[in-house]
């Protein structure tokens, strides 16, 4: 509810906002998105959805970096 809430505050001052998100965020982000568009603001669509990945650097005892999964959801005010 946090980030809905912040959504919710950061629209009040713009038209559109963009949530973004990596790796297992990406269900919070997306979660945030509907909760906020479903609930509170029937106006509110989804303008873009864009999905990537992320080439990560190794941790400490990796041997190779990791790829890790991205997300932007755009959300335009009517």
């Amino acid at each position: 509810m946090n980030y809905v809430l912040a959504t919710i505050t950061s629209l009040s001052n713009a038209k559109e906002i963009t949530l973004k998100a990596r790796g297992r965020a990406i269900t919070t982000a997306v979660d945030a998105a509907e909760i906020t568009r479903r609930r509170f603001m029937k106006d509110l669509k989804v303008s873009k959805i864009s999905i990537g990945t992320e080439e990560m650097p190794a941790r400490e005892g990796e041997n190779r970096a990791r790829m890790v999964s991205t997300m932007e959801i755009t959300l335009t005010q009517e």
